[in-house]
């Protein structure tokens, strides 16, 4: 039994749920699915989402919104003229909008409930389809899927009572098609999750139905060992472990969220992102454990937009307590740290940069002079941070060798250097506008 989920750009079209239709046809064992808001159809496009959130905004802001809710309720209109079918849900999606606006709600749960409309419709219009072309197929609000969640506005998590409800899914016959990306508190209040929504819908019903394989449609055909837009035509990988692909996922890799897999990942169901243009590649599978150590690095992954806080003082080590209240200022600043390498005498604290506001930056930069006395203080910005994955690596011992050569040949200097206790990762921090060649000469290291 499988879970299929299907991101934006697999549900973008009319064209699109064709193939949708069929790769569910194809293989009766996919009894679940789960699917986004329509995303591009091509490059200028807006994704269904965006075009909500301009909605909301103009709202919000007292000007005249019909065009752009017109185009929202088109953009359904014409999948389901184009799929032959009766245009009641386009037309029912206007009205919802309509009534939701003359409601008195909160600032949060207009955002939650405007934004969830578009994986709602969207699941409504494709189970219709899937049963004009004869497919037993049944539409489940999530409320009726049992996806309980946590009140949190734009950030909600599963709560572990939910998973019992879900289980009962399995006893329904045919094909189940849910929305992703919101669920209902215990007092029935719609709550959106996070970034990548979808994505933790598809995990969290293929871990409460206990699915065998959880496949993840996009539009690529597997993860790249590297970001194509740094790296031209780069090897695909084939088989990652939950870790590998968590670390991957949160230092960049686009292709899910860091937490997304995480309900699957705890019941150990294995994973596969596939290609909707091309479902019979076998795609990139994503297990717990390593079967194959032959590969030290299975990717590099790498972000920009980084900045350093570094302290020093002497004797540092032997102060109690001073790295905890060097966090705490921050903590009290509302600032999450990334990384935090340390020395004897001093250490630094690296953070994402669009939380140092100048003012923030200055505070932060006076609160740790003058409270915790220290002897020097600096912040680095424009930082980039690469990051080599595998689990292979802790049977190597010339990993770190490898990539410093790497790092050098690409003429870069090497600002931080962080390997996780978990030894399934390194991390370099270099200088922004040295991150493409670097990352380049750290390919043709390990992958050529």
């Amino acid at each position: 039994m499988k879970v299929a989920k299907f991101g934006g750009s697999s549900v973008a079209s009319a064209e699109m749920l064709k193939k949708v239709a069929n790769i569910i046809k194809a293989d009766e064992t996919r009894k679940f699915i789960v699917v986004s808001a329509p995303g591009k159809r091509f490059e200028d496009d807006h994704k269904v989402t965006d075009l909500f959130i301009q909605l909301l905004k103009q709202f919000k802001d007292g000007v005249d919104y019909q065009d752009t809710l017109n185009k929202v309720v088109n953009r359904f209109r014409m999948i389901t003229e184009e799929l032959l079918l009766p245009n009641d849900i386009p037309n029912d999606l206007k009205n919802k909008i309509e009534k939701l606006f003359s409601m008195k709600k909160s600032d949060e749960q207009l955002v939650d409930e405007l934004k969830s409309f578009g994986e709602d419709t969207l699941a409504r219009i494709l189970s219709d389809y899937l049963s004009e072309l004869g497919i037993q197929s049944t539409y489940r609000n999530p409320k009726e899927a049992g996806i309980i969640v946590s009140d949190d506005y734009g950030n909600a998590v599963i709560l572990d009572e939910a998973y019992e409800q879900i289980h009962q899914l399995r006893n329904e016959r045919g094909v189940i098609v849910i929305p992703g990306f919101f669920g209902y508190t215990k007092n029935g209040q719609l709550r959106t999750f996070p970034r990548g929504g979808s994505d933790i819908t598809g995990s969290i019903i293929a871990a409460g139905v206990e699915a065998d394989l959880y496949e993840n449609f996009t539009d690529v055909s597997s993860v790249y060992c590297v970001n194509p837009k740094l790296v031209p035509q780069p090897k695909e990988i084939t088989m990652l472990t939950y870790k590998e692909m968590r670390e991957l996922s949160y230092s960049g890799f686009s292709v899910f969220h860091d937490e997304a897999l995480i309900p699957a990942f705890k019941k150990k169901i294995p994973v596969v992102v596939k290609n909707t243009n091309q479902p019979d590649l076998p795609g990139t599978m994503i297990k717990a454990e390593k079967e194959d150590f032959s590969k030290p690095v299975v990717g590099i992954a790498s972000d920009e937009g980084f900045s350093s806080i570094y302290v020093r003082k002497y004797l540092m080590n032997r102060e109690l307590g001073f790295g905890l209240r060097l966090l705490k200022i921050l903590v009290d600043e509302n600032i999450s740290f990334e990384h935090a390498p340390s020395g004897i005498d001093d250490m630094s604290v690296i953070v994402r940069s669009h939380q140092l506001t100048k003012e923030k930056e200055q505070k932060v930069l006076k609160r740790i002079q003058s409270e915790l006395n220290v002897d020097t203080i600096s912040i680095q910005h424009n930082l980039a941070m690469i990051m080599l994955v595998g689990e292979g690596m802790s049977q190597r011992i010339n990993v770190a060798a490898k990539a410093t050569k790497a790092i050098a040949e690409a003429t870069t200097n090497i600002e931080m250097i962080n390997q996780g206790s978990s030894e399934v990762s390194m991390m370099f921090g270099i200088e922004s506008e040295k991150l493409q060649q670097t990352v380049q000469s750290l390919y043709r290291e390990f992958f050529e």
